[in-house]
């Protein structure tokens, strides 16, 4: 591999993925991949290990996120170059993706000829959104954050928590809950807790990683 070569640390943690990654751009003139992992704490010790010129990531990984991976790695190098390769198309995926710093974000079923070129631009400095994932983006940038304590509330609904359940876990009144939830309904434009739920799913606004640890 000649010194010019494009440098890639690839994070997937299913193992089938990655190797077919792996495979596809080792064929590839000018790429070469440097490193591999299967989860958030192992992607910083590889980035930090290869410093490599790009790093594709996805965002749902087990003990730290892609999220987490992006923000403490462009802490230490804001100059490492991130595309984000996910199946999820959530507004708030994909905004919090490129709010901790990635420049491309590709769903899994784009081209090979599709990737590699996102790898050439974004190692050439510029960013990489599809036009469906800008859509998406631009949705999000227009609404409304909710606030910290909007968002346990949403996550304890998420859990199938009831209000008085709500209320003891966070330690307020049933009505400071309910105010809550009648905000966070009006935010992201839903009528009940089933569709607040389900939103709160879709679109990545409750992270994977808080789904695969219930609350008690």
């Amino acid at each position: 591999m000649t010194n010019g070569a494009i440098r890639v640390v690839i994070v997937e943690d299913h193992n089938v993925v990655r190797q077919g990654l792996v495979a596809l751009l080792k064929l590839v003139d000018g790429l070469e991949v440097v490193g591999e992992a299967a989860d958030g704490v192992e992607a910083i010790a590889q980035i930090r290990k290869h410093q490599p010129g790009i790093t594709l990531i996805d965002l749902r990984l087990p003990r730290l996120s892609g999220v987490e991976v992006i923000e403490r790695i462009r802490k230490e190098a804001p100059q490492t170059r991130f595309i984000v390769l996910s199946t999820y198309d959530g507004d708030e995926d994909i905004y919090r993706a490129l709010r901790a710093g990635a420049k491309a974000y590709l769903l899994k079923g784009m081209t090979s000829d599709d990737l590699i070129a996102t790898i050439h631009a974004v190692h050439a400095g510029k960013s990489h959104i599809p036009p469906a994932i800008a859509e998406k983006l631009a949705e999000r940038m227009g609404a409304e954050d909710l606030t910290p304590r909007e968002f346990e509330v949403l996550e304890q609904i998420v859990f199938g928590k009831s209000n008085k359940e709500i209320a003891t876990e966070l330690d307020v009144s049933e009505a400071t809950v309910k105010t809550h939830i009648n905000s966070l309904l009006g935010k992201l434009g839903v009528s009940d807790r089933t569709q607040a739920a389900t939103a709160a799913i879709q679109r990545g606004i409750v992270p994977f990683e808080s789904l695969r640890k219930p609350k008690r």
